[in-house]
């Protein structure tokens, strides 16, 4: 049971990120914002994984491929693709194409791992990414995809490749490490590969210019939408598996929009209740018949 608060948390925590990630775009370059978030994720979990595991686990030759894998896919292309994503695109656009991330997720799973994938799981899955998708259209879903499919839907939907990469990866590489090792290897290589690129984008000459909000929401991406989100989303998937796991970032559009409601004053509207149920729906169908 307490997996599952625990995802129901990194959801809403994910969904933060989303209004953070906007604040951070609008003003700090993709691959300074990715390197920074990084950065700060990477003391907290040196520390985390230091107190926890009594110390800082090496990680064996057969892992070292896996552990680049890991953070060259959910931290380095992931993050610089999403802060290039909400540059282009609304936040509530880019939700709806990475609600999606559960679709590629149980389909991969089934592929390679065997994952049973019955009639009702695909029902359930279905049910859930629909609710995702009348959340975010506001229950107006002919209008999805009105103004066609740009460089900015582009780089979100290679952020739901780079994820679906990390969720399978990490299903492989956790038989062997505990999740929140596991990720602090990922952060550390993801950090250590962004900061060229981070200092080719000016990082150093435009630090001086992020405004007090801007490190607030670096902060935020880097403590709980990273070591809390991530920490918890593997423990996730080595309890339940990345099928089920993966289905619960169906709730990051539904949590998206009742922080905005709190943060920026938008309703709660029709749409917002109807597309809760049935993302709650779908969630429940999918792990009541594993």
């Amino acid at each position: 049971m307490l997996i599952y608060v625990k995802l129901l948390l990194t959801a809403f925590f994910w969904g933060g990120t989303f209004i953070a990630g906007r604040q951070v775009a609008a003003t700090v370059g993709p691959f300074s914002a990715s390197f920074l978030r990084f950065a700060v994720a990477s003391v907290f979990l040196l520390v985390f994984t230091w107190k926890i595991e009594g110390k800082i686990p090496i990680i064996t030759r057969r892992q070292i491929i896996p552990a680049l894998l890991l953070g060259m896919t959910g931290v380095f292309a992931y993050n610089v693709l999403f802060f290039k994503g909400l540059q282009l695109i609304e936040a509530g656009r880019a939700a709806v194409i990475i609600a999606n991330n559960p679709v590629f997720i149980a389909i991969f799973s089934a592929l390679l791992f065997k994952e049973r994938l019955n009639w009702i799981r695909s029902t359930g899955i279905l049910i859930s990414v629909t609710g995702a998708i009348v959340v975010i259209s506001r229950g107006h879903l002919q209008n999805i995809w009105a103004g066609g499919f740009g460089w900015g839907e582009f780089f979100i939907f290679c952020c739901v490749l780079s994820w679906v990469s990390f969720s399978l990866i990490g299903k492989k590489i956790m038989s062997n490490l505990s999740p929140l090792v596991s990720v602090f290897y990922a952060s550390t290589i993801g950090a250590a590969a962004l900061f060229p690129p981070a200092l080719m984008e000016g990082m150093l000459i435009d630090v001086n210019n992020y405004t007090t909000l801007d490190w607030i929401s670096i902060v935020y991406l880097g403590f709980f939408g990273t070591v809390l989100g991530f920490v918890w989303y593997y423990q996730g998937i080595k309890m339940i598996g990345p099928t089920r796991a993966g289905l619960f970032i169906n709730f990051v559009p539904v949590s998206a929009i009742i922080l905005a409601f709190f943060i920026l004053g938008e309703p709660i509207t029709v749409s917002l209740f109807a597309g809760t149920i049935l993302v709650v729906s779908g969630v429940y169908l999918t792990n009541k018949h594993s």
